[in-house]
């Protein structure tokens, strides 16, 4: 499934694609924004994002070998809700 899946299936209970696709935005818009700010979002028996700090690292080069600084990062994790597992 995809967003434009999302949004056909909104749009079935809205009364225009428009309305759906404005909606479908403005959600992943919302948790976009919160995540950028590094809250916690948490949606009622769907699952938790949150946003989690990777420290500095070793990597290797895979072409020449060489050992590089892979530098640290922000990535996004998310936990399922009980009721979404079963």
């Amino acid at each position: 499934m995809n967003r434009l899946d999302i949004i056909k299936a909104v749009a079935k209970v809205l009364s225009t694609k428009g309305e759906a696709a404005r909606a479908v935005e403005t959600t992943f818009e919302t948790i976009r924004m919160a995540l950028n700010n590094n809250e916690k979002v948490v949606i009622s028996n769907f699952g938790t994002f949150r946003v989690k700090a990777r420290g500095p690292r070793q990597g290797r080069n895979p072409k020449t070998g060489e050992t590089v600084t892979v530098p640290p990062r922000k990535g996004i994790r998310f936990k399922a809700s009980r009721n979404l597992l079963s």
